[in-house]
């Protein structure tokens, strides 16, 4: 894809000034993704999560129902403020475990990730790479964004929580044994990697561009880590295939755009804000991103959306929708992987039927919800 982009834009398919406007919006957003995982693998690395697991098997207090309560909540704070990408990878494998080791079926709980992920991605521009290149059209701070996707957000977490406890409602009854804590390797460590975090999460919603204080909080991790454990410094933790993937994707639809692919999507994604014109939207916007992938799905359409309500219908069906095919997100196939390496399977089949049924319910109902808020005359 990088190659494809970098073809276009030398053979001037993309025309130079398109580039460096794309560049000017996107580069800042890709620092920000590189900074973040950083971050994130860090504070892995140093035992945070598993320790919030560990948190979280003794506040369930045997009952397996209210350890699923918990298991959401932490997939929806996680996704909320650290991405989608971040419960795909790192909350996915520690509550697996935890449920393996408790002996609870383990399938709610990866569901409860996968779905969590993408559906609680709505509430922060961090949240999800869709909602920081909204946030630049939109010119709003982070706690204005939230103001305008709250209510939908509460959709995307309650309607696939309810989902999740119908279908596997047997499994989540009982009782499970206490749970042995995780041997922490170095408490400096840990304690650093845990300020480190709250310093950083109001940074990021307090309206200074989230690269820069993910910047900070990754310089400081890596200053920190060659002191006390160089040896969990690799260049594998560091997010190239994504981020030559994205770059590329940017390039190629800018170029789409720059012949005329604005106009050729403008007759299906309708106009007006009335609630069926943001169901339309937010449909076409779901759509797209199981038939190709929820962030070129965005780019296409970004164009054609118009006013802030359409925008944030167009993020309700490229955050909610991609829940059908497994390369509708990034996040559902870094899930997959994760999922591979703990040998759970999960039959695509049933994936994608569970998630059809996810996105007919949750759709119209998070688009109703932000129309009711902000848009019903």
């Amino acid at each position: 894809m990088l190659a494809a982009g970098a073809g276009a834009l030398a053979a001037g398919f993309l025309p130079w000034d398109s580039f460096q406007q794309m560049a000017g919006r996107t580069v800042p957003v890709l620092a920000f993704v590189l900074a973040m995982t950083v971050v994130t693998e860090l504070v892995d690395d140093a035992g945070l999560f598993r320790v919030v697991t560990d948190r979280i098997a003794a506040l369930g207090r045997g009952s397996v129902f209210l350890l699923w309560l918990l298991v959401l909540a932490l997939s929806a704070v996680a996704t909320a403020f650290l991405s989608l990408d971040t419960t795909a990878v790192l909350v996915t494998p520690v509550v697996v475990l935890l449920a393996v080791h408790a002996r609870i079926p383990p399938l709610p709980f990866a569901l409860s990730t996968v779905w969590l992920a993408n559906t609680a991605s709505l509430l922060l521009p961090v949240s999800n790479l869709t909602n920081l290149l909204a946030q630049g059209r939109l010119s709003l701070t982070p706690l204005g964004f939230a103001g305008l996707m709250w209510a939908p957000s509460l959709v995307g977490v309650l309607v696939p929580a309810l989902l999740l406890w119908l279908a596997f409602r047997k499994d989540l009854r009982g009782r499970y044994g206490p749970q042995p804590a995780h041997w922490v390797r170095d408490r400096t460590l840990l304690r650093a990697a845990g300020g480190t975090l709250l310093v950083l999460l109001p940074a990021l919603v307090s309206g200074v561009p989230v690269a820069i204080p993910a910047l900070a909080a990754a310089a400081f991790l890596l200053v920190l880590f060659l002191w006390r454990r160089p040896s969990a410094l690799r260049w594998s933790m560091l997010p190239w295939r994504p981020l030559m993937l994205t770059a590329g994707l940017f390039m190629v639809v800018e170029a789409l755009h720059s012949h005329g692919l604005t106009q050729a999507l403008a007759p299906a994604a309708g106009s007006g804000e009335a609630f069926p014109e943001l169901l339309r939207l937010a449909a076409l916007g779901a759509g797209s991103a199981n038939v190709a992938n929820n962030l070129p799905a965005y780019l296409a359409l970004e164009p054609v959306a118009g006013s802030p309500l359409r925008l944030a219908a167009l993020l309700i069906g490229v955050n909610l929708g991609p829940l059908v095919s497994p390369w509708a997100s990034l996040a559902t196939l870094l899930w997959h992987e994760r999922l591979q390496t703990l040998n759970l399977r999960v039959r695509w089949g049933g994936f994608a039927l569970a998630g059809v049924v996810v996105v007919l319910l949750a759709l119209p109902l998070a688009v109703l919800a932000l129309w009711l808020c902000n848009g019903m005359p």
